[in-house]
């Protein structure tokens, strides 16, 4: 076990909010961060009446939390949001609030295996200060003392963890996210870093559309990160290093759907 694995299980408990009583706590910590210290128009706390944010994306995903260990005080929250089995065109808020360049299309295909970042937030200050003073980490990095920080890098990466493991169960293979720059540029020290997709645009403050194949951001985690992937995926429990064998059924299933498609539309 690594440094930064020993910080995480040291510090860090991801919990899969599967249950309706964690379900609220996920949308008492997102109403907390997203309406009460942020101020963007479209999380204005009134149209929360009952102190829970959400939305109609909520059925559609999944949801983690992130407990610190020695308080069990969650200190962060995101959610993925999963395709629509029923309605597979039905479009994720990223392609709804932003632009594409126009080499780049998310066609129905791939889309099925396809989820969307969202609500990812984290709680200001909470190891410095302990106190309810939070932010988004788009819009401000949290602050430990130096021996947290030279544990364990960022809380953000906990979450991150949490994501991709969370992709792994429900076989996802690309993530799709509007996000500050800044955000992506901080996930690149760790080799987690989406691909821009599309120009920046003022969506809850300034963001940019990315997306990234799964596949690819665990190859380069493997090569040049090797000891973030080992904390990512578990030393391979939940993705193996070697990806050739899921590549393979992911392409074939990719043109068993395309030939079905064919007939369909031939039929």
């Amino acid at each position: 076990m690594n440094d930064i694995e020993a910080a995480f299980n040291e510090y860090f408990e991801i919990v899969n909010a599967g249950t309706p009583e964690l379900l609220k706590k996920v949308f008492d910590l997102r109403y907390r961060i997203l309406c009460v210290h942020n101020t963007f128009p479209d999380f204005n706390g009134s149209r929360f009446p009952d102190g829970l944010e959400h939305d109609e994306y909520d059925r559609h995903s999944v949801h983690i939390l992130l407990r610190h260990r020695s308080s069990g005080i969650f200190v962060g929250t995101t959610r993925l949001i999963l395709p629509d089995r029923q309605y597979n065109e039905r479009k994720f808020p990223t392609e709804l609030h932003t632009r594409f360049f126009p080499g780049f299309t998310l066609d129905k295909i791939s889309r099925r295996q396809t989820c969307e970042i969202s609500r990812f937030a984290i709680l200001s200050d909470f190891f410095r200060r302990k106190k309810d003073q939070e932010v988004t980490p788009s819009n401000s990095m949290v602050s430990t003392g130096k021996h947290d920080r030279r544990r364990f890098p960022h809380p953000m990466l906990a979450l991150v963890v949490g994501i991709i493991r969370l992709c792994a169960k429900h076989k996802i293979y690309y993530l799709l996210s509007s996000m500050d720059p800044a955000l992506n540029k901080l996930l690149g020290f760790y080799g987690l870093q989406l691909n821009p997709i599309g120009p920046t645009v003022d969506y809850h403050g300034i963001r940019c559309p990315y997306h990234v194949s799964i596949f690819d951001m665990l190859d380069r985690m493997y090569r040049c990160h090797r000891n973030i992937w080992e904390l990512v995926t578990d030393h391979g429990k939940f993705w193996p290093a070697d990806l050739s064998s899921l590549r393979c059924n992911h392409h074939r299933s990719v043109d068993t759907i395309k030939l079905n498609e064919y007939a369909r539309l031939h039929d």
